[in-house]
């Protein structure tokens, strides 16, 4: 079975960036804006715990999920879809 490289893409981006948009929203809400977030602000530029930086992270995020989704499902379907694959065939 192959995976299609555009829809698992899109699904990683949309798990990766809604996942980091509401977490950001969970920090606001639940321990205020004093909360550091050096780590993703040095990896996603113009990330910050605030209401803006939610929208900036969200678009960060689905970028990076939507790009990491298709090389790992590139490289699923070329390993899956190996010699020994297709030698299966169905007997009648």
């Amino acid at each position: 079975m192959k995976l299609n490289v555009k829809a698992f893409g899109l699904t990683c981006g949309l798990v990766w960036g809604l996942g980091l948009f509401f977490l950001t929203w969970w920090i606001i809400i639940f321990e205020g804006n004093a909360v550091q977030s050096e780590f993703l602000s040095a990896v996603y530029r113009g990330y910050t715990i605030s209401p803006t930086g939610s929208v900036v992270g969200l678009i960060w995020a689905f970028v990076d999920g939507w790009i990491g989704g298709m090389i790992f499902a590139w490289l699923y379907n070329c390993l899956a879809g190996g010699p020994a694959a297709e030698k299966k065939t169905v007997s009648n």
